[in-house]
């Protein structure tokens, strides 16, 4: 059985190996052992995504974890999850919407007790190796920037390379809004923010330092939610690996699980399709 259910699951390996090049088999001798389905290799690693397990647990007599590793590394130089991260939020925008008007910030600590090139300090587990994901997403909560860094680099830091990454994605997304708003807590109550927020045109909404503000009250909690989502992969939640192009690769995947599910949740009440599930309700 899955880890994902299978209405999640099929397209996003669908399109996953629709976007994979052609393997050439160079062998000199042509005489090696078969080369393993890049479909069984891809729900290895969404197992592995999702569960948090070492490549050694998961792997079996159809796959080991030494190919799991090979071509985990091979699809990261080609860019693989990022090409399906943006195929996945293409695809919502298209049926659904994206409502880029009203965007949400905030920074996200996990563990990483191997730690890494994206491991530091975490201020607020006794000084332990953490990750800190800095988050944007837009006004449902469908996570649009997700930039890894060491824990104990503070939010409003991290906020314009998250913001210059956002820019990006307008070739992909087409023309993005103008001046949106952005909805930030108080870690973001800093003169410098307030100031590269008017140079980018951005309507600030940062909650004041020292002051209680309902987190309703100005739309945070959607990006508080996708956190959650984020959290609930075992990778993500305590991440043991080392590299960074490793730790955006699973970054990726668990966005593009996040971004599916939640297309088919709200396609739900609108489109039909054969393969529809019986209830929106999506484990």
């Amino acid at each position: 059985m899955s880890v994902v259910p299978a209405c999640i699951l099929e397209p996003l390996r669908e399109e996953f190996l629709a976007q994979l090049p052609d393997h050439r088999d160079d062998h000199p001798l042509g005489c090696h052992n078969p080369r393993i389905p890049d479909a069984l290799v891809f729900d290895r690693l969404i197992l592995v995504l999702v569960s948090g397990m070492g490549y050694e647990r998961v792997a079996d007599q159809a796959c080991s974890a030494t190919t799991i590793r090979r071509r985990r590394d091979h699809w990261i130089t080609l860019g693989m999850g990022e090409a399906l991260r943006l195929a996945a939020l293409a695809a919502y925008d298209r049926m659904v919407g994206l409502e880029l008007e009203h965007l949400a910030a905030d920074g996200c600590q996990t563990k990483a007790p191997s730690g890494g090139e994206c491991a530091g300090k975490s201020p607020v587990d006794r000084a332990k190796q953490g990750v800190k994901r800095s988050q944007l997403t837009e006004a449902y909560g469908i996570p649009l920037v997700t930039d890894p860094a060491p824990a104990n680099i503070r939010d409003h830091t991290l906020l314009p390379g998250t913001l210059d990454q956002y820019r990006d994605l307008g070739k992909v997304l087409g023309p993005l809004p103008e001046q949106p708003a952005l909805s930030l807590d108080a870690g973001y109550d800093y003169r410098c923010v307030y100031e590269d927020l008017t140079e980018r045109q951005i309507t600030a909404q940062i909650a004041k330092r020292g002051q209680q503000t309902p987190i309703q009250a100005d739309g945070r909690w959607v990006v508080e939610r996708t956190n959650s989502w984020l959290n609930n992969f075992g990778k993500l939640r305590r991440c043991t690996e080392r590299r960074r192009v490793c730790v955006e690769f699973y970054i990726a995947l668990a966005a593009a699980v996040v971004t599916i599910r939640s297309l088919i949740r709200r396609a739900w009440f609108t489109y039909r399709w054969d393969t529809r599930p019986r209830s929106p309700r999506i484990r």
